[in-house]
């Protein structure tokens, strides 16, 4: 294997801050549509589970969003920009949704919340949170393989 497929930086150790500001990058457009999609159920009164699938599909829409606005940048079309969002992200958005919506479920009380409960707002904060922290690792493994995020940097 070339240090290139490695990591992005071309060594072949892959850092925990590297890896963390991956997670960060994917946690915003995660962040963004999950909270989204949970003050959307919420305040249209949509089943549960509703709110749980519009959330987790509002979440991969940002977060596929966010990265192609960075590699649509570098001159990529559409197409192969999407391409390159759903290489980078798809498993790291994956595994933050799940963790996220199972801490969210976990905690009583939490799915029947109002937005003018602190439980509505304090369970999303945790749960993304451990989400982070349970995808970090996630991803450094990824792109010490030269896959998830490490597919991105060559098109910054």
């Amino acid at each position: 294997m070339d240090t290139h497929r490695q990591n992005h930086h071309g060594s072949s150790t892959v850092t925990w801050s590297m890896a963390a500001q991956a997670t960060l990058h994917c946690l915003t457009g995660c962040a963004i549509g999950e909270v989204l999609g949970m003050v959307i159920g919420t305040a249209t009164g949509l089943h549960n589970g509703g709110t749980i699938v519009l959330s987790i599909v509002l979440a991969f829409v940002f977060g596929y969003a966010l990265t192609m606005r960075g590699v649509m940048r570098s001159g990529l079309t559409f197409g192969a920009a999407f391409k390159v969002a759903l290489a980078a992200d798809t498993v790291s958005i994956a595994v933050m949704e799940v963790i996220d919506n199972t801490v969210i479920v976990a905690i009583p009380g939490a799915m029947d919340a109002q937005l003018g409960d602190w439980l509505f707002w304090g369970s999303l904060l945790l749960s993304l949170a451990i989400a982070f922290v349970v995808t970090t690792p996630v991803n450094r493994w990824m792109i010490g393989r030269g896959l998830g995020h490490a597919v991105v940097h060559g098109h910054h």
